[in-house]
């Protein structure tokens, strides 16, 4: 008798025991499942987060470029005018003035260790007899020239790009050249005098460019047998460029 009852309760205990253990076990597996759930729920949120911030911010940048390819025509424009309004108000018989500019989409480099000339994307009226001013950032960039019928841009360091400008206060005739160092201004009548600080500003009278386009300031000033040269600083210095304006009418 004796035997069956500690038998009974050994059986007893050790149902309990497995309860006890089952209802611990089971306690760690919801919880082991409740944190992978709410781990996978984090993982979810942060990737959507950074989707939506992705897209967001790349319209951003669209919307910027947008507003920035506006603000580069306009501070080119305006320059202009305000330095032709000025002649006006010296000349009252100065001639209607309406310079345009069109964008343009840089397609490739001529050739790939030269990074001075680039292709352009054809733009409307074209003419493949003409020479285009090349404008960027509200800045000279270079001149247009045409290449196998195709529109081909010679950046500002370019030997070939050649254009003509005025120096300082005194609208100090020259012609522009590219170089590898920068710009030279050649062709300086001997009897004026550009000074290291001048600011260099197209002239207009190519008929590339219109007038009042902000090329650089003179570094230094070359005592040369005819005339005299002067070493220009250019604003901008592109080797990459994506969008540019084209000088499309003087005037």
């Amino acid at each position: 008798m004796k035997s069956k009852i500690l038998f009974v309760a050994l059986i007893g205990a050790l149902i309990l025991f497995s309860l006890d253990k089952g209802a611990l076990i089971s306690g760690y597996v919801v919880n082991l499942n409740n944190r992978i759930v709410a781990a996978y729920d984090d993982a979810v949120k942060f990737v959507k987060d950074g989707v939506n911030e992705h897209f967001r911010q790349r319209e951003e940048i669209k919307q910027l470029r947008a507003q920035n390819a506006e603000l580069e025509k306009s501070a080119a424009l305006l320059s202009s005018f305000a330095k032709e309004l000025n002649e006006i108000l010296v000349d009252k018989n100065s001639t209607a003035y309406e310079p345009r500019v069109q964008l343009v989409r840089a397609l490739s480099y001529v050739n790939i260790s030269d990074y001075d000339k680039v292709w352009l994307d054809k733009f409307g009226g074209y003419d493949e007899s003409k020479i285009y001013g090349l404008i960027y950032q509200g800045k000279s960039a270079g001149i247009v020239v045409s290449k196998d019928g195709n529109p081909m841009a010679l950046l500002q360091n370019d030997p070939k790009s050649i254009f003509a400008v005025s120096i300082g206060e005194e609208k100090i005739p020259g012609i522009a050249h590219g170089s590898k160092d920068g710009i030279t201004v050649k062709f300086i009548p001997q009897w004026l005098s550009p000074k290291e600080g001048d600011e260099v500003v197209t002239s207009g009278l190519d008929g590339i460019f219109f007038s009042g386009i902000s090329v650089g300031k003179v570094t230094g000033v070359i005592q040369e047998s005819l005339y005299k040269s002067a070493a220009v600083k250019p604003y901008v210095s592109i080797t990459i460029p994506s969008y540019l304006y084209v000088v499309t009418k003087e005037k």
